[in-house]
């Protein structure tokens, strides 16, 4: 039987990219049985039907899996902020790096707007925060092309997502980046400070170099239902490297003597805010766990 990508998924369809073209396709009525959906990013076995288009039949075993957004076999999620226009938030990068590390998925930190930073030790400051994870950062302009193709060189051969609030110029990057997709962008509202979701579905996008992007409405779940809060330190990965050092096995960083997460953290070697965040997700999640 054929098989092939599912690329695009809108009103009851999927679109399986195989290498003689794309193929509309609905899902055999099993899955919906069994309380199971394919995702754009699976790949599928299909059957034809009489009118040319297809059935899905099988899915093949996933690497990974996002639920908001719904997307299969993702391996990098590129997290996109800006430094201006929205304002640069750390608590909110924060947020989508441990959704982004709870999924195991690899991670690059894209800056976006560095032609609009006001503050020169700004991006200084920034990297002295991130840098003790480990995390790569591209600081970009699209106006003057900065980083532009360091970040073409970090998705090429991977399939990656781009994660960021609305407005800090995800699609603008990507048109900057390939000018043929032609990525619908919103501007921006002053009064709220963030722009609008300008994409309705979820569909990979093939990239000349080798590779696929997700273009995605966005991550709509920042919350941390699905998480117990002696899984949030591994989530931070300045926190995972230290925590065997812990007196305690499952120390939660908080007040526990010889705690060397709290200890690096009060010395400068994790940035403070990071540690702070820390308590505040982990605060989140037990209140949730009450209810």
């Amino acid at each position: 039987m054929p098989e092939g990508q599912i690329v695009r998924a809108v009103g009851g369809f999927y679109y399986v990219r195989t290498p003689d073209g794309d193929v509309q396709c609905r899902a055999r009525g099993i899955f919906k049985k069994r309380k199971f959906s394919p995702l754009v990013g699976d790949r599928v076995t299909f059957e034809w039907t009489a009118n040319g288009e297809g059935v899905v039949t099988q899915v093949e075993p996933r690497k990974t899996e996002l639920v908001r957004p719904p997307i299969a076999n993702v391996e990098q999620a590129v997290v996109v902020c800006s430094l201006n226009e929205p304002r640069f938030q750390p608590e909110l990068l924060d947020r989508f790096l441990v959704h982004c590390e709870h999924e195991g998925l690899e991670i690059l930190i894209v800056l976006t707007k560095l032609d609009l930073l006001e503050d020169p030790n700004g991006l200084r400051q920034i990297r002295a925060m991130y840098d003790p994870a480990g995390y790569r950062i591209v600081a970009t302009s699209i106006k003057t092309g900065e980083g532009i193709e360091v970040v073409r060189e970090e998705l090429t051969g991977r399939l990656s997502v781009f994660a960021g609030q609305s407005g800090v110029g995800k699609s603008s990057l990507l048109n900057r980046l390939y000018p043929d997709l032609e990525l619908q962008t919103g501007a921006i509202s002053r009064k709220l400070g963030r722009g609008r979701h300008t994409t309705r579905h979820v569909e990979l996008l093939d990239l000349p170099e080798g590779g696929q992007v997700a273009d995605t409405p966005g991550f709509s779940q920042l919350a941390f239902q699905h998480m117990e809060p002696v899984d949030l330190s591994d989530c931070f990965p300045e926190m995972r490297l230290r925590a065997p050092d812990c007196r305690f096995r499952g120390c939660l960083h908080k007040n526990e003597p010889d705690c060397r997460v709290r200890e690096a953290a009060e010395n400068g070697e994790i940035a403070p805010s990071r540690h702070r965040h820390y308590l505040q997700f982990l605060e989140e999640i037990s209140e949730q766990r009450r209810y």
